[in-house]
């Protein structure tokens, strides 16, 4: 077997995935591309191991590691997307800015503390 034909195909899925996490904007699409990055590095690690006949086999032991690891990792993602989706009714990464840190001039400032409406304010002067 060749290894140029595995280390190719988990190349172009490699890049595929980051091009998947660097223009999606759903957090669950997100996910899936990362999980196409960790299976693109498997494939390179089973590929490895096959050419360089190790007899430890070691890039294989080394894939069930990721393996376990990406599914801990998905199942603690979804929660939060989950979660984040239930407080604000969105998955969108970009609408996320709770954790953002906010300068002196923040227009969201002072939400919800007093009146809105001018006329709410007038009330509450008279």
């Amino acid at each position: 077997m060749h290894l140029a034909y595995p280390a190719v195909l988990a190349a172009l899925l490699f890049s595929v995935g980051l091009y998947g996490v660097l223009a999606r904007r759903n957090a669950i699409l997100v996910l899936m591309s990362v999980e196409l990055m960790l299976n693109a590095v498997n494939l390179n690690l089973v590929a490895f191991d096959v050419w360089l006949r190790d007899t430890l086999h070691a890039g294989q032991a080394l894939t069930l590691f990721v393996i376990v690891i990406a599914a801990a990792e998905i199942g603690i993602g979804l929660a939060i997307v989950l979660l984040v989706y239930r407080n604000r009714g969105s998955s969108d990464v970009d609408r996320l800015t709770d954790l953002a840190e906010h300068g002196p001039h923040d227009p969201h400032e002072g939400e919800g503390a007093g009146p809105s409406a001018p006329e709410e304010k007038a009330e509450a002067a008279a």
